[in-house]
């Protein structure tokens, strides 16, 4: 089904992948905030290429056609108006042990996005209550963990660039096979000018 959105100019070729059920909603990190978070990452986890983003829809699989819940998400979009967000400290999930960065201000627009966008072929219960936030390390042992998470502190504690990024901008992705996620489609949310 046609989604009414430009394909991802980095989309690989459809013989190259195999696409899985599983798919997320989030907004990317760009400029040197986002280049910080993906140079931590790699640090971190050598060879990680996963953009910075924070998660509106937590990974989940669709019930119905992808171009369906596409559709949902482009025509949802244009009703949330795009907000900001700050970037807190270092915090630890303490059940899954993942290192991520807290959100501050932007929190309540996060969570006000998640409802809007959670209908439809994309309605899911989620394992645990939506948290957004930034990850930075995760599925480390043990033994990696204490210094992940050192690295992790001293590395924001140094950086002197901007704490915070706008979310104007979705990108609804799917995972493959190859445990990668590739972009399907963007959608633009409502900038404060076009209110008028």
């Amino acid at each position: 089904m046609e989604s009414g959105f430009p394909p991802s100019p980095a989309e690989p070729s459809q013989e190259s992948i195999s696409r899985i059920n599983q798919y997320a909603l989030v907004a990317y990190i760009d400029g040197r905030l986002g280049e910080f978070l993906l140079n931590l990452r790699q640090e971190i986890v050598p060879g990680c290429k996963l953009r910075s983003h924070v998660s509106i829809l937590p990974p989940r699989p669709v019930t119905g056609e992808a171009g369906d819940a596409a559709q949902f998400v482009q025509e949802n979009s244009r009703r949330v108006p795009a907000f900001v967000v700050q970037l807190g400290e270092i915090e630890v999930f303490k059940v899954t042990n993942v290192i991520y960065i807290a959100i501050g201000s932007g929190l309540a627009d996060l969570h006000s996005t998640h409802a809007k966008m959670n209908g439809a072929g994309l309605r899911y219960t989620e394992p645990y209550p939506y948290h957004p936030h930034i990850t930075l390390a995760q599925e480390l042992t043990e033994a990696e963990h204490p210094a992940a998470l050192q690295l992790c502190l001293e590395r924001w504690k140094e950086y002197t660039g901007p704490r915070q990024f706008p979310v104007e901008t979705l990108t609804f992705v799917q995972n493959t096979s190859n445990c990668g996620w590739i972009d399907l489609a963007e959608a633009h949310l409502e900038m404060a000018g076009s209110r008028l």
